[in-house]
Formats: C-alpha cells, sequence, structure tokens
C-alpha cells in the first residue's frame, strides 16, 4: 500500500487523541468489524456482548446504550459493530449538530425499525433537543409542534423501537434525567501496552506493511495509553520506512521516525515538553496560574488545559493545586534537571499547597 496517501498529514499534533477530518479515511479502513475482533476494555465487550446477545435471543431491539471515556478510546468504533452485531443500519450525528429540537425530530422521525441512533458527544445537545430525546427513548414518541402561538398545535409521532447509543467524554456534563435513560452505561479505560501491541499489529496487518515486535513494542509505549494516537504513529513511521528506510518497520525506523516527530521515549511531543520546561526552568517548579503558563508557552489557555494537562497530570509530571499548576518530581527527572531543594530536602513545590 505505498501508493495510499497520508490523509492525516494535516494533523495538529501526532500525540492529540482527537479525530481531525483529513485522517477519518485512514481511521476508517483500521476500524475492526465485529466485536470479537475489538482488542482491549474486556469488561465492556463483555457486557455488550451479554446485552446484544440477550437482545437477539428475544427479537427486540436492546436497550438504549451510553459510551463514556476519554477520545481515542474506540467509543465511534463499538458504536458502529453494535450496529454490525444486531445486522441493523447505522444513523450517525452529534450534539453539536443538532441544534434545534427540529432537528432531531426529523432524524427520529426517518428511522426504520430496529435501527441504531448514534449520538457522539451526546453532552453538548441543545437543551430543546435533548428534552425530545427523554421522550423518544423512553415512550418511542415526538411531539411535533405546528404553528407558532396560541395557535400552535402539538401533533404526536409514533417511533418505531430504535436503539440509541451515546459517545461522551464528559459524563458529569450529562443530566441527570437523559443518563437514566440509558439502560447500559460502559466506561472504556485507557489501553495497557500489551493491549496496544495487539492493536499496532492488527492494524500493520490491515496496512500490509511488516512490523517487527521491538517496533511494535516502541510505538506501543509512546502512544499515551490511546489506540487512535497507536495507529497514527504506526502511519508515521510507515511513511518513514517507505520513504527513508527499508520498507520494513523496524526498531531503527520507529526510533528514527519518532525523533522526527518529536514523541519522546514517554509520549511527551513538542508542547508537552514545553511546558515542563517552562514550569520547571522559568517559574522554578510553580505553582503558577494557566494563564500565565500557556502565555509562557505561546498557546492558547484552552489548548494548554484540554491537550496537554490531562496527560501529564495521568502521568505525574505535573500537579493541578489550588495555587495553579506545579512541577511533580518526575517532570525534574524527565527533562534531565535537578529539582532545586526546600526545607529538609524536599523539593520546594511540594511544600507550597
Amino acid at each position: 500500500m505505498t501508493g495510499e496517501p497520508t490523509a492525516d498529514a494535516e494533523s495538529p499534533s501526532v500525540t492529540s487523541p482527537e479525530a481531525v477530518p483529513p485522517e477519518r479515511t485512514a481511521e476508517a479502513a483500521l476500524r475492526p468489524r465485529r466485536l470479537d475482533e475489538f482488542v482491549g476494555q474486556q469488561v465492556v465487550r463483555d457486557q455488550l456482548s451479554l446485552v446484544l446477545d440477550a437482545a437477539s435471543a428475544r427479537g427486540r431491539a436492546p436497550e438504549h446504550m451510553l459510551l463514556s471515556g476519554p477520545p481515542g478510546l474506540g467509543k465511534t468504533t463499538l458504536a458502529m459493530i453494535i450496529a454490525a452485531e444486531l445486522s441493523v443500519p447505522l444513523r450517525i450525528t452529534s450534539g453539536p449538530a443538532i441544534q434545534h429540537a427540529g432537528d432531531l425530530a426529523a432524524i427520529l422521525s426517518s428511522l426504520d425499525e430496529g435501527e441504531v441512533l448514534f449520538i457522539d458527544e451526546i453532552h453538548r445537545l441543545a437543551r430543546p433537543a435533548e428534552e425530545m430525546l427523554y421522550i423518544a427513548m423512553e415512550d418511542f414518541r415526538v411531539d411535533v409542534v405546528v404553528g407558532k402561538g396560541v395557535g400552535a398545535t402539538s401533533i404526536p409521532l409514533d417511533l418505531p423501537p430504535f436503539t440509541a447509543v451515546g459517545a461522551t467524554t464528559r459524563a458529569g456534563l450529562l443530566p441527570a434525567p437523559l443518563r437514566d435513560r440509558f439502560g447500559f452505561i460502559g466506561h472504556l479505560d485507557f489501553y495497557g501496552a500489551q493491549e496496544l501491541r495487539e492493536v499496532v499489529h492488527r492494524s500493520a496487518a490491515r496496512l500490509e506493511v511488516e512490523l517487527d515486535e521491538p517496533a511494535a513494542v516502541e510505538i506501543s509505549t509512546r502512544s499515551r495509553g490511546t489506540p487512535r494516537i497507536a495507529n497514527r504513529l504506526l502511519r508515521r513511521v510507515r511513511d518513514w520506512a517507505q520513504v527513508r528506510g527499508s520498507g520494513r518497520l523496524d526498531l531503527a525506523a520507529a526510533k528514527e521516525a519518532l525523533r522526527v516527530y518529536e514523541v519522546d521515549e514517554r509520549g511527551l511531543d513538542r508542547l508537552d515538553r514545553a511546558v515542563l520546561s517552562a514550569l520547571c526552568g522559568r517559574f522554578s517548579g510553580g505553582p503558577v496560574g494557566l494563564s500565565t503558563l500557556a502565555v509562557a508557552v505561546g498557546e492558547e489557555t484552552e489548548t494548554v488545559e484540554t491537550m496537554v494537562e490531562p496527560y501529564l497530570v495521568r502521568e505525574g509530571f505535573l500537579l493541578r493545586t489550588p495555587r495553579g499548576r506545579a512541577a511533580a518530581p518526575a517532570a525534574w527527572t524527565h527533562l534531565g534537571l535537578e529539582p532545586p531543594e526546600g526545607p529538609e530536602g524536599t523539593a520546594p513545590m511540594l511544600g507550597r499547597f
């Protein structure tokens, strides 16, 4: 597949867990089609298998399902698998795309019996659409309002049984009435290194490239526990191997490609290291305010908060405190710096909170 275009070349960062439009085609080619092909998330897979098998045995549409977890772990893929396992069509939309109740009514009224409706970022539904969805999920009915003012008339419209599958990265933002209407709620966790190795080996087979085990280990350990990042890094290593290497994805190719894309052995990219360097260098480990830190690295506050901090906090490099952000001892070690000593030989930032 040497002639395949690198569809995700415009991605702002190879370590971003978010999907960007140019890479969706490349992602689609690597998605598993069935539940037994899906790697990882064993608990959620077992639970889903039971729910789907029971619904099929009864000959009825399964209960509505909510999939939550960080981006890039496979929520959209699982929604597609649910429809495939049920052998029914899949209708895909997203919370931001549904701005009015009428938008949702148009989608719901066109559903066929048993169809799966997938709503990505369901926590971003507009309030009127959200209230309409309550009734549709519970009673399989929507009330269409005709006319305006005192002459407006509500016409109930019955819907065929369907299964709503919602996906959210922020389950806490879902209102309780909506969350309670989902009969199955599955939470996806970050992947382990062994699971990610299985992911990249499977994807390499789909891409028809040879991947050595040491290269698979190197890619998986730098993928932040996220299959989307692992697949993206695999494609970048493939590019390097085909253009500047032998075509085989070996350890040397993996290391050199990831060096070119500035992804270090812990999965940190240029911006991650810039944030840690600013904390440890300019601010002596902190604490420092988020906006000040963002200005120091030349990025928007939201970018630092949503794209950089989550991984640094999870890996123990960064601390969020009431007084601001601070560098943990692991940050100094990773940068090859010696933390200044505070009272009784402790790192000073640990005594300031």
